[in-house]
Parts: structure tokens; C-alpha cells; sequence
């Protein structure tokens, strides 16, 4: 609550110089002056800036009449509004010589300390603060250690403004002047250049002979660093003097070469550059830039350090496509044949491609979104872009952003630093030669921050159609135009992408594919690219579509192709070496091959592997490499009632657990689950891969069904996976990913799936070869999903 408001005593300048005793008469109430970035000490003069409106107003209740005020300095200078902690309670009463207003609206305060001052207590806070004070004088002990004293830190401030530049003169006279010693220390402390906090230690040191020990610490540390300043301004000096030298027989040598005839290769050079500049067929702004850095070069000795770094400038800017594109050559069919060779299956999104396509063709100027595809490692991401690239005719590019946590990798280095170059935006378009490549930003997911900037914000940028046109490279300093550049980007997974970035791209998700697909892809591109890399012929190996399911079900467990072309690369290579050792002119790959190559299998139906027992239910993940399935593990103990989640889970997947926990005790009646169970055990819930972090609310129903399970010693059926969020109210929630579980439920071996009722919709998305062999049980409540996945009783 605010004190309220009261005047305190007003004392002007001349009852203060008219008091014998200044300690014995000082008025005991003070008005509060807060004051930042500066230390008031008795005796000195200062000019004080007056920004808060508490001050102002306080100088206009009191001024003219009373002059005497107290100055306390801020213990933090950005505080706007600073209590009574926020201030120093030893300060100086000051005296207003002038307050100066300017016609902007700000006023300064010219002020003289008069003598220190203990604030006791703050009697008012509103409008402005007011203190009750004592006097804080001055203990002066006068002896031969303090003459002593005082000669040495005279001796040093002499010295300190002898080396120090643009000392006035008059300043060592009014130093020789002072004889008190009380005195002397304020004057040198408050023209010292100290940190606040040591001005204020010595404004609160009432002890002069303490004060001027430390004084004494301060001068030596400041001659020691004006000393070793004036020996770097004398190596400068030097160093400067011998660039003059070089400079004037440089001139010299120029004219005698000059004289003998001989080429002048600063000459050559700068004429080359000129026709380069003149060729390159730059925008006003960057030809004005390059033909003012030009000019600098020819007042520069070619011995220069800053002349190679102009001269390597020049050459980039001319090397970079400014006027230079591809021709489009845009035919709709012809990229249908070209997608359709180059990837099978993808259907929705080869459509979308083509859909971009006949845009850029109808209408060439438009400014088209930027296509990021996501989906899990290797099903065809990068190569979606290879194919856009042959279909326009353009040139690819492709750039990694894995792992790049400095935003001078995009945007370039500034000419101050040694060795700076371009960002990779411009110096991959320096190396493809033309300005509208289509240019792929592989892995953006990846990007990652530091304390040298956030690439993703440069990102920004790059990806706004609407301000990529004036792309500003820190090592150009001259706009680059990047609006006719087709940025394609790639990610695994969305969650990670800023969604400010996200706001700027169509998302376009392809998801992992079935056995089918993977079949039909090994067949059609897989095995010619492993034969033909291991210089195989066709009657040399040959693979059926056996040979091919047992190697996609058997040795790969994955949502794209990449493991799979490895495995088919390892059969090839063990077949080449077996015709090259003369033990063989070509194999039939069959089963007993397959293993004798690949050794055993390596995955098996893993709900086989488990046996079902109360407390261990399957669930169904989504991650950055495709669908999983994972299975929760409940067991109990003798306790107090305590839950422990492992398995190294996120914070959703741990609140899931809460939740799971409160629902069921809710229901616990209904459920058949004694209630002293809660109070006699501790409760463990595991997911078992602990290395593999995994979070998220889609395993809400396999937690409750795990406990429910264990508690009423009911056994989960084995061939039943579930996925869904669960609320306290027992409600099932919808679920991402749904595609990618039912393929990895498909693999793993599940015949019965428990979705929640509202993602029926998605399963139009599923391809029915993934449906073939499963049913699915929309559930609305948690009933639902456990009278389909509990055993009976």
C-alpha cells in the first residue's frame, strides 16, 4: 500500500552554507533522487539526465524553493521502477544548481554533492519517494601513515593523467589544490573511470584511511592498462608507418616499371574484372556496388591484405547467375511418364506434382507454394525431386541441412572475417550457373540453434515467395533475387519443423510402404540397380517373388526401401563372388541361398514372441521412421500406493500414465478392482527398448488396458493392437499416424486393431492390400476397448 503524501522540510542552498555544523543541522528528511549509471560524491559538480515522470514531478513540487535533495544509485540500471531494495541506502545530499529543459521535453539537472548521507527509513513512496536520513561523516585519523598515503595517490592520479589522453591541464592544478583528505579521495573516485559497484564501495567507506587504500588498488590497475594501451597504439603507430613506406616504393616501383615497359599487372587484372562486371549483366543496385568496390581496388597496392579479399568479392559476384535460367520445358505428360518410371505407387502425391506442373505451366510468373515432403527414411523423397527437376528440364540441386546450427551457413559470412565466403544458397547457385534450378532443402526437420543464430529464421526468408526476391546475403550486401528457384524441402517428421516455417510450405506426407509396394519396387528398380552395380548379368541371378517376401519380411523391418536394396545388394555380391571364383555361372535365388548369404532371419511376428499374460498389452506408435508397435508391461508389489513409469518416456506419455490411474480408480467398482489395492501396492508400468525415447497421448488406451488387465488378473489377447488418447471421462481420442500403424501392426503380425471412432474416416487412406487380414474396432470409450482386447473371464 502507498504512503501517502507529504512535504518534507524544505532546506535551500543558503540555510545549508550558512550552518556551522553541515551534520549537526542537516534536515533529517530528504527527498529521493534515483539515480542510474552514476555515483554522486561530495564536492563534485554533475550533469544528471531526468527521464521518470516520479522525478519530474518531484522538481516541480520543489523547485525553486528547495534545492537539496538526495541522490541514490540503482543497484540494477534497467530497472524502470526501483523499490526501496532496488536502491543503495548510503548515497549524497545534493545541491540543484540548474535544471536545463530542452524543446524536446527533456530536462537535465546540473547538481553538486554536498555530503554523504544513511538513508534510516523511506517515510513516503507516492509520487515520489522520501527518506529519513543521518548524516554519514567522514572518519579521518590524521597521522603519518595517512600523509602517507594521500602523497601516493597523488602520485599516482599525476601519473594517470599524464597517460591518459585528453586530460585538460588544469586538471593536475586542482589535484595539487586539495589538501583534505576526505576530499582528495572523492575528487579522484568520482573522475576515476570505476564500475559502478567500486564507486559505490568507496562512496559507502566512511573510513578515509580504507578509502585511500583502495584508491590506491584502483590507480595502479588503471596505469597498468593506460600503459599497455600506449604500448599498442605505439606498435600501431609503427605499423602503420612501414604500410606508408611499403606504399610509396610500391608507387615507385609502378613508375619504373612503367618506364621499362613492362605489363602492369594491377592493370590486367582490373580490366579483367571490369569485363566480367560488364558481362555478368547485373541489377542496378549489385553492378553499383561491384563498380564502387572496383574503384577501391585501383587505389589499393595489389600488396595489400584487402586487396585480394575485394579481389576474390569481384569474383564471385561476377561468377554468380544473375540474368542466367534454364529454359522450362513443361509437358504434363511427359512428367507423368517421367514419375511414373522413376517411383510406383504414390498415387496422391504424383497427382499433387503434376497439379504443380500445369500451374507453372498456365501461368509461369505465379509465385507456387514450396512442396515439402514428409515421411520416413527412404521411401523416395529425395528422388521426387530428381524427377521434378528432369521433368522441367532444370538443374538439381540439393543441399543437407542435418545438423547446420549457424545462420551465417545460409546467409554468408561478412567481409570482416578472414576466409568469408557466400552462404550455401548462393554458392551452390554460383556452382549450378543459373538462378532457377530446382534446388531441394533436404532434412529441414534437422535444423538446429545455438548461440550463433537459429537457421531456421533465416529459413524464413528463403521460403516466403514474398521476400525471397530481395534475398540479403551478409557477404554481397546487395539484394540477390531467389523467386525463380523451385525450393523443395524433405523432413521425417513434422513436430519438429518451427511452425512459423511450417506456415510457408504445403506439406505433402507419404507415408511407408506395404509389402506389395516394396515387392513390386524391388522388382522393377531394386534388383536391375543392384545387378547392374555389381556387374551382374540378367541369366546371371535371378530373383522370384518368393526369394523377394522372405528377404522384405524376414531380414527388413522398415517403412521405406533402403534396407531392403542393402539385403538384395548383399545376395548380389555373394553370388559375383562365387562367379568369379569359378564356383558358379549364375544362381537362382532361392531360400537356402538367402539364408546361406544373409545368415537367419533377423525379425520374426514379434506378438509370437510374447506371451500373453495379465498386464502386457501391444500398442501402436508413429515416429520419424515410420510405424512401430511397442508393448506396455504393468506389474504390482507390495507398497504404499506409488506409480513408477521407465522406459525413458517423454512428459505426455507420463501424464497418459496419470490419467490411465485416475480413470481406473474411478471405476474401480465397475471395473471389480478392490479398493485397498491402491493403498497395499506400488504400481510399475514399463515400455520396454528404454534406449529408444518415445512420448506422445496415443498409448492412453494400451496403459489402461495393461492395468486394467493386471488388476483384475484378465490376460490381453495377443493378436490385438490399440491406439488412441483416453481422458479421465474413460473417452477414446483420435490419433495421427494411422496409416503407419496399421502397416507396421501388418508386419509385426496383428490380425485385430482397436482405432478410435473418430479416425474411421482415415482409413479410406489405407490401401486395402494393407487392410487385407485385419479388423478394425472403432471405439467411442474405454469400455469399448476393453471388451474387444480382455480375455473373458
Amino acid at each position: 500500500m502507498a504512503k501517502s503524501k507529504k512535504t518534507p522540510p524544505v532546506a535551500t542552498a543558503e540555510e545549508m552554507i550558512e550552518q556551522n555544523s553541515i551534520f549537526g543541522t542537516a534536515p533529517k528528511e530528504l527527498p529521493v533522487l534515483p539515480v542510474r549509471n552514476a555515483v554522486l560524491f561530495p564536492g563534485t559538480v554533475v550533469p544528471l539526465s531526468i527521464r521518470r515522470e516520479s522525478s519530474r514531478a518531484m522538481l516541480s513540487d520543489l523547485l525553486p524553493e528547495g534545492k537539496v535533495f538526495l541522490a541514490l544509485t540503482q543497484k540494477d540500471p534497467e530497472e524502470d521502477s526501483p523499490g526501496e531494495r532496488g536502491l543503495h541506502h548510503i548515497g549524497t545530499a545534493m545541491m540543484v544548481l540548474k535544471l536545463l529543459r530542452s524543446d524536446d521535453g527533456s530536462q537535465t539537472l546540473i547538481a553538486q554533492g554536498l555530503y554523504r548521507v544513511a538513508v534510516e527509513t523511506f517515510t513516503q513512496d507516492d509520487p515520489y519517494y522520501v527518506a529519513q536520513t543521518t548524516a554519514f561523516p567522514d572518519i579521518v585519523r590524521e597521522s603519518t601513515k595517512l600523509e602517507a598515503l594521500m602523497l601516493n595517490v597523488r602520485n599516482q592520479a599525476h601519473k594517470v593523467i599524464e597517460l591518459a589522453p585528453g586530460v585538460p591541464e588544469e586538471a593536475a592544478s586542482v589535484l595539487t589544490a586539495i589538501e583534505a583528505p576526505g576530499e582528495l579521495s572523492d575528487f579522484i573516485a568520482a573522475n576515476l573511470n570505476l564500475k559502478q559497484d567500486d564507486k559505490q564501495v568507496l562512496l559507502a567507506e566512511r573510513n578515509v584511511t580504507k578509502r585511500l587504500r583502495i584508491l590506491i588498488e584502483h590507480l595502479q590497475r588503471q596505469i597498468e592498462v593506460l600503459e599497455i594501451s600506449g604500448e599498442i597504439q605505439e606498435s600501431v603507430r609503427e605499423k602503420v608507418d612501414k604500410t606508408q613506406r611499403e606504399y610509396i616504393l610500391n608507387e615507385q616501383l609502378k613508375a619504373i616499371r612503367k618506364e621499362l615497359g613492362e605489363e602492369d599487372d594491377q592493370a590486367a587484372e582490373i580490366a579483367r574484372l571490369s569485363l566480367l562486371i560488364a558481362e555478368a549483366n547485373m541489377p542496378d543496385a549489385a553492378a553499383k556496388e561491384a563498380l564502387r568496390q572496383l574503384g577501391r581496388m585501383k587505389k589499393m597496392p595489389m600488396s595489400s591484405p584487402d586487396y585480394s579479399v575485394l579481389q576474390t568479392y569481384m569474383e564471385v559476384m561476377c561468377e554468380l547467375p544473375w540474368d542466367l535460367r534454364s529454359d522450362d520445358t513443361i509437358d504434363v505428360p511427359t512428367a507423368e511418364k517421367i514419375l511414373e518410371a522413376d517411383h510406383y505407387g504414390l498415387q496422391k502425391v504424383k497427382r499433387r506434382i503434376l497439379e504443380y506442373l500445369a500451374v507453372r505451366k498456365l501461368a509461369p510468373d505465379a509465385h507456387g507454394p514450396i512442396l515439402c515432403f514428409v515421411g520416413p527414411p527412404g521411401v523416395g523423397k529425395t528422388s521426387l525431386g530428381q524427377s521434378i527437376a528432369r521433368s522441367l528440364g532444370r538443374k538439381f540441386i540439393r543441399m543437407s541441412l542435418g545438423g547446420m546450427h549457424d545462420e551465417a551457413e545460409l546467409r554468408g559470412h561478412r567481409r570482416t572475417y578472414i576466409g568469408a565466403m557466400p552462404g550455401r544458397i548462393l554458392q551452390e547457385l554460383r556452382k549450378a550457373g543459373v538462378k532457377n534450378p530446382v534446388y531441394m532443402l533436404d532434412e529441414v526437420d534437422k535444423l538446429a540453434s545455438d548461440f550463433r543464430g537459429d537457421p531456421t529464421s533465416a529459413m524464413l526468408e528463403i521460403l516466403d515467395p514474398a521476400q525471397n526476391m530481395n534475398f540479403q546475403d551478409n557477404y554481397l550486401n546487395t539484394p540477390f533475387d531467389l523467386s525463380e528457384v523451385l525450393f523443395i524441402a524433405t523432413a521425417n517428421y513434422l513436430g519438429n519443423i518451427p511452425a512459423p516455417l511450417r506456415d510457408r510450405m504445403e506439406i505433402i506426407e507419404i507415408s511407408g510402404y506395404t509389402t506389395r509396394e516394396k515387392l513390386m519396387i524391388a522388382k522393377r528398380y531394386l534388383v536391375k540397380r543392384m545387378r547392374k552395380e555389381n556387374g551382374l548379368k540378367v541369366k546371371q541371378i535371378k530373383f522370384d517373388d518368393a526369394s523377394l517376401i522372405q528377404i522384405i519380411e524376414q531380414y527388413t523391418r522398415e517403412a521405406g526401401v533402403r534396407e531392403l536394396q542393402r539385403q538384395i545388394g548383399s545376395v548380389c555380391r555373394f553370388v559375383a563372388a562365387k562367379i568369379a571364383m569359378g564356383k558358379s555361372r549364375g544362381r537362382v535365388v532361392t531360400k537356402r541361398l538367402i539364408t546361406e548369404c544373409l545368415g537367419p532371419r533377423k525379425y520374426s511376428n514379434e506378438v509370437a514372441l510374447r506371451r500373453s499374460t495379465p498386464g502386457v498389452a501391444t500398442g501402436l506408435a508413429y515416429t520419424a521412421v515410420g510405424g512401430g508397435i511397442l508393448f506396455v508391461e504393468s506389474t504390482t508389489y507390495p507398497g504404499k500406493g506409488t506409480l513408477r513409469v521407465t522406459g525413458q518416456l517423454g512428459d505426455v506419455m507420463k501424464e497418459s500414465a496419470q490419467a490411465a490411474i485416475s480413470l481406473i480408480r474411478s471405476r474401480g467398482e465397475k471395473f471389480g478392482i478392490s479398493p485397498t489395492v491402491w493403498n497395499e501396492n506400488d504400481l510399475h508400468i514399463h515400455v520396454p527398448e528404454g534406449a529408444v525415447p518415445k512420448d506422445g497421448p496415443s498409448a492412453g488406451v494400451t496403459m489402461v488396458t495393461s492395468l486394467v488387465s493386471l488388476l483384475t488378473n484378465r490376460r490381453v489377447r495377443k493378436e490385438v493392437a490399440m491406439t488412441g488418447e483416453i481422458t479421465l471421462r474413460g473417452l477414446v481420442l483420435p490419433i495421427g499416424g494411422l496409416k503407419e500403424k496399421v502397416l507396421a501392426a501388418k508386419r509385426a503380425g496383428i490380425t485385430e486393431i482397436i482405432i478410435p471412432w473418430e479416425n474411421k474416416r482415415d482409413l479410406v487412406a489405407i490401401p486395402k492390400e494393407a487392410q487385407k487380414g485385419l479388423t478394425f474396432y472403432p471405439a467411442k470409450t474405454i469400455d469399448d476397448v476393453l471388451e474387444v482386447a480382455l480375455e473373458p473371464k
